[in-house]
């Protein structure tokens, strides 16, 4: 795929760039509580416009139904990325009617605009061609050349991601090449021992990454509430926690193959747990009890792991050469039930080998407990997208920029 630097080298002064990025940032009403997938864009936008560009910059925000949501208006989006660039950046308030028309006719060059919320139309996200292509039209209208550095969502067949590119000369951001050179890392240029660190909510949405890294990975380290259903598999009390009982199958399976493979598949020794589900606004104490993991309380929920899973998983991961981690150890927005994704954050920090933090809940955590984003490897910002490359599918707004 052409990068952005040959795409430079061409020249792009006076030239109407859309930029495809990814500023689906988490919001408290109008505030941005984590503004890392902003700043991971602001290199490229950044470029094209000291190059002279007319940069349109394009994203998705939440999961509005196809229609205008104040919730999910880009402009908080907008205000962060100026603050950022360090300049005055414009805000169309459609993304391709009179608003978006007005505000890319009155940008010159060097100047950046944003257009609201793609999802605010039903055709980026439709299962049909010519309505997804439809408005592919209408936002090629806007533009001259097209720059796909949007990670988080290249996953997604949908409009401005996959058919847009085909309909504009077209390069990667970036963040783009930076995202698929970390990836390559993890799936062909891996420095052993290669552990894996899986966590969040649903097993099922780690099923199609499990099934592949048991032929690549040397260890698996299991977390979070996905835990509970691979503890259920081995027999054990789980209490209330999360459980999905349908996956109780897969999870026999990947055990059983772990064993045959020879890949440690590590659960936890010991976990927190409560009778309630903390209180995430006020972060009152929550009066959490360690249990062995095999000896849960029926009337009770497991929220995080306990100090011998921290100390055993810090062991697993202080000699790999190459770790990659998505998904929480626990309900790491509460001080209570944070240690967990704490202590493997702590032991990747402390690690020699390269580190990955695959997006999503992870990469927010890293940054809402305090560590030096710096400090790591690479934090990804598309956990869905980093999981489905290393599943070995083909990504739509990776092909479409293929040449």
């Amino acid at each position: 795929m052409k990068t952005i630097d040959e795409l430079l080298a061409e020249g792009v002064t006076g030239k109407r760039v859309f930029v495809r990025a990814d500023l689906n940032v988490p919001l408290e009403g109008t505030t941005i509580t984590d503004d890392g997938r902003i700043r991971a864009v602001a290199p490229t936008v950044a470029k094209l416009a000291e190059a002279g560009a007319r940069v349109i910059v394009a994203s998705h925000l939440g999961r509005p139904k196809g229609a205008p949501d104040p919730a999910f208006s880009l402009a908080p989006a907008a205000a962060r990325l100026g603050e950022i660039l360090g300049a005055d950046v414009a805000f169309a308030t459609d993304t391709v009617g009179e608003s978006a028309k007005a505000t890319v006719a009155a940008l010159t060059d060097g100047q950046v605009a944003v257009v609201e919320n793609l999802r605010f139309n039903a055709g980026e996200t439709a299962k049909d061609d010519a309505e997804r292509g439809a408005f592919a039209d209408q936002l090629a209208e806007l533009a001259d050349v097209y720059v796909g550095d949007g990670f988080g969502a290249v996953h997604r067949k949908h409009a401005s991601v996959f058919d847009l590119p085909a309909r504009l000369p077209h390069a990667a951001g970036y963040l783009i090449a930076t995202e698929v050179g970390v990836l390559k890392k993890l799936t062909d240029d891996v420095r052993r021992p290669y552990v894996v660190v899986l966590g969040g909510a649903k097993v099922s949405d780690k099923l199609g990454v499990i099934d592949h890294l048991l032929e690549k990975a040397d260890r698996i380290l299991v977390g979070g509430g996905m835990a509970y259903t691979f503890l259920k598999a081995k027999g054990h009390e789980v209490g209330i926690s999360l459980l999905q009982e349908d996956q109780i199958p897969a999870c026999l399976d990947y055990l059983a193959r772990a064993e045959k493979r020879g890949v440690e598949f590590v659960l936890p020794l010991d976990v927190m747990v409560s009778a309630e589900f903390p209180d995430l606004k006020t972060k009152a104490p929550a009066n959490p009890e360690l249990v062995a993991s095999d000896a849960i309380p029926a009337d009770k929920e497991g929220l995080d792991i306990g100090p011998k899973t921290r100390e055993l998983y810090a062991a697993k991961l202080a000699d790999a050469g190459t770790v990659f981690w998505n998904g929480p150890m626990g309900v790491f927005e509460h001080p209570d039930y944070a240690n967990g994704t704490k202590a493997v954050a702590q032991a990747l920090l402390d690690s020699d080998g390269f580190t990955v933090v695959g997006g999503g809940d992870s990469a927010a955590s890293v940054r809402i407990l305090g560590f030096d984003e710096n400090a790591f490897g690479h934090i990804s910002t598309g956990g869905g997208a980093s999981l489905e490359y290393l599943e070995g599918k083909t990504l739509p707004g990776l092909a479409a920029l293929e040449d």
